[in-house]
């Protein structure tokens, strides 16, 4: 029974891919801004090539951590190798802004994906319910290898345990985190083509072990991730520097009104998967 339920939720799972992957509409940045100075210039779309190149559509988004390393979570890797890879889509990471979905012609400003590696101690979303002692921790973060981007300032990773240590001063009561991500506009799938990086303002909600919780709802003049954005970072400034403190991940409510989840990567656990990537704080 267990392998059929498991089987079920598999298939559930590459279900909703299938249509976050097609032009029908997706949910991305809410009651957000066009980041029309390209302040977040080492954010980018992951982007997911048709077999025969005339099509791109949006997967997740992430952040540049280093030349060669683009920072986004696990799920991301997990739906790639289980649904487009075996179905011949490649892999790509754009930092245009904006950025070309359907009908892709031009791949030159494609930064191909090298190699995608997720922590191999990620759990898959739906079987938390059959491994209830990883509840507190998913897994959900993975690196993308890239040729070596120029032209472009990695983003900044916390030091160890720093939003507990900013809580422990109640530093979290008043802050604000920007998301940043790429997709449609809003939560009723506005979806334009070329797609443009957008950001919005979040504000603190609770710190869980591995996950950073912000208010989205725009009644409070919050906006933030949604479906579509998996993997973009929520930044901090921490003593007038910009610090990447989480990335978007499947926490949250499902309709994106309320709450975003993120996963940390300022806990050991975050930090011993990077440290084998890039020079950590």
């Amino acid at each position: 029974m267990n392998k059929i339920i498991r089987k079920l939720a598999i298939a559930s799972v590459i279900g909703a891919l299938i249509i976050a992957l097609t032009p029908s509409p997706a949910q991305a940045i809410t009651n957000g801004f066009p980041d029309t100075s390209n302040k977040f210039s080492n954010v980018g779309a992951v982007l997911a090539l048709s077999p025969d190149s005339n099509q791109a559509f949006q997967v997740c988004s992430g952040t540049l951590i280093s030349p060669t390393v683009f920072l986004t979570v696990a799920h991301c890797a997990h739906y790639f190798d289980q649904l487009l890879a075996p179905q011949g889509f490649s892999l790509f990471v754009s930092f245009g802004n904006p950025t070309p979905l359907a009908d892709l012609t031009d791949v030159s400003a494609l930064i191909p994906v090298n190699e995608i590696i997720p922590n191999p101690k990620y759990v898959f979303s739906d079987d938390k319910i059959f491994n209830p002692h990883h509840r507190a921790d998913s897994g959900d973060v993975a690196v993308m290898i890239l040729p070596a981007v120029a032209g472009i300032t990695p983003a900044t990773l916390p030091t160890l345990g720093l939003l507990d240590q900013l809580a422990a001063k109640n530093g979290l009561h008043d802050a604000v985190f920007t998301s940043v991500g790429y997709g449609s506009l809003d939560r009723f799938g506005t979806r334009p083509n070329p797609m443009p990086r957008m950001f919005a303002f979040s504000t603190f909600s609770a710190l869980k072990v591995t996950i950073l919780q912000v208010s989205i709802n725009p009644t409070l003049n919050n906006g933030g991730a949604c479906f579509g954005d998996s993997g973009g970072p929520n930044f901090l400034q921490v003593d007038g520097k910009q610090i990447l403190t989480s990335i978007a991940s499947v926490e949250g409510d499902r309709v994106c009104r309320a709450t975003s989840g993120a996963y940390r990567m300022d806990t050991s656990s975050a930090r011993d998967f990077l440290k084998d990537f890039v020079s950590l704080p």
